[in-house]
This record gives C-alpha cells, structure tokens and sequence, in this order.
C-alpha cells in the first residue's frame, strides 16, 4: 500500500543538499520564528536542525499533521488553509514549502500569503516544484508514463507543469527574486531499487483505473530491464526559487 510519508521522506532526501544551501545563507539557526506551508507528515520539519527556533508547520489535511506530531514532536502545527493564513503580518523570518505550490488551487494567493506572514527583509522559499512537461523518458517505449502521470496529477487537482513558471509567480508576488533554478538531483535521477519501487507504488496508486493492470504491468518489467542495462533515463526538472520580501 502507497505511504504517503515515505513519498515525502523520498522527496526530502532529493533537496537536502538544497536545503541546507538555502537554509544557511537564509539564516535559518539564528531565526526566531519559521514556518512551512504544506508540511503534511511532517518529513522536512524533523530535518530541521535543533538549533533552529521551533519550527511552526500548516497543512489542510488533519490526518497528516497527526503523524507530523509524531515525526516532528517539535513542531508547533496549524490545521489551515495556505491561501489565507492564519497568521499575523511579518510574523516568520523564513516562510518556506515543499513540492506544494503544484497541489494549491491558486498558487499565487498562496506566495501572496507567504510574502505577508513574512517580515520586512525576511525570506520566502519554494524548495521544489516539478514541471512535468519536460519530463525525459528513455528508452522511448517508456515515454507514456510521463504523459499519464501529469494527466493522474491533473485529475488530483494538481500543476504538473507549475515548475517551470515558479520564477514568474515569486515576481508577480511581489517578492524580490533573489535565486532561482533547477535541483542537480530531481524525481527520477539515481533511484535505487527501493526508490524505484516507491516510484511505481505512486504510478500504480496515480493510475489505478486509467490505465489497464497489464499494460502497466507490462511497462514496469520493461522500465526494470531498462534499469538493469543501462539504458534507463527518468528525469523530471525541478526548481526552486528565493525571494525576500521588500
């Protein structure tokens, strides 16, 4: 059965290196307040380093921040909506998310929000944001699982392609750009067999009606020979972007 929270802890692992980057040039250890807009589970507010201020975290889904209790005993959390956040102007020196700008109705009310809660000087991240578009599939007989995944995530509500227009939407929300690009190691890149595995539970679970058993069954045996030739390209670019607020 499909866990979301090793879903997250798979996707924490790719912007590691990323975070701790941002983190501390952002200041993060000296900071007195923190907050991240879609924590879910829970998986990036346990990697906060105890130094740091107790982290605040938001999610809409309840059962989630449940686990995130467990995950993150730390965190103080927040059951909210990230359009209008529950939470006074200028309040967080770093108001951060991660890979939640995609699932949001309207993501730039959202940035909006971020950039108010945020105080004057202080900083607004989004750790990651895929654009599925670009998605690379090799060998080509593989290419359709991309195209089905963005379909899957459309359906669930979600911008597959919101990443390659995350520096666009951080202007427009008013914040001043101050880095922005594509993560070295994104979805796809360097999997091991256990991540490659996850990666099939999320397709399996994404197109369970959609597309016949066999036929996915027939594409993972191939997607597995690929991996053990060599042959096997998946890349899903993925971006990341800091602003400040003015």
């Amino acid at each position: 059965m499909f866990d979301p929270h090793a879903r997250f802890r798979q996707q924490a692992r790719w912007t590691r290196a990323l975070r701790d980057y941002l983190f501390r040039e952002t200041g993060l250890r000296s900071a007195r307040r923190i907050l991240e807009v879609g924590c879910g589970t829970g998986a990036i507010l346990a990697d906060v380093p105890p130094e740091a201020p107790p982290p605040h975290g938001l999610d809409l889904n309840l059962s989630r921040l449940l686990r995130a209790r467990i995950h993150a005993p730390a965190a103080l959390l927040t059951c909210g909506d990230a359009r209008a956040l529950p939470y006074p102007s200028h309040t967080f020196d770093i108001t951060f998310c991660h890979f939640t700008l995609m699932w949001v109705p309207n993501p730039l009310q959202t940035l909006r929000e971020m950039r108010r809660v945020t105080r004057r000087g202080g900083h607004v991240l989004a750790l990651a944001e895929p654009d599925y578009s670009r998605r690379v599939d090799e060998p080509p007989e593989l290419a359709p699982l991309g195209r089905w995944q963005a379909d899957a995530l459309r359906r669930q509500g979600a911008d597959p392609t919101l990443g390659g227009r995350l520096a666009d939407l951080f202007v427009q929300a008013g914040l001043r750009l101050v880095e922005t690009g594509e993560l070295a190691q994104g979805p796809g890149d360097a999997l091991t067999p256990e991540e490659r595995e996850l990666e099939w539970a999320v397709l399996e679970a994404d197109l369970a009606g959609f597309v016949p058993a066999e036929t996915l069954s027939r594409l993972k045996k191939l997607d597995e020979l690929a991996w053990a030739s060599g042959e096997r390209v998946l890349h899903v670019p993925t971006f990341f972007a800091w602003g400040r607020v003015p």
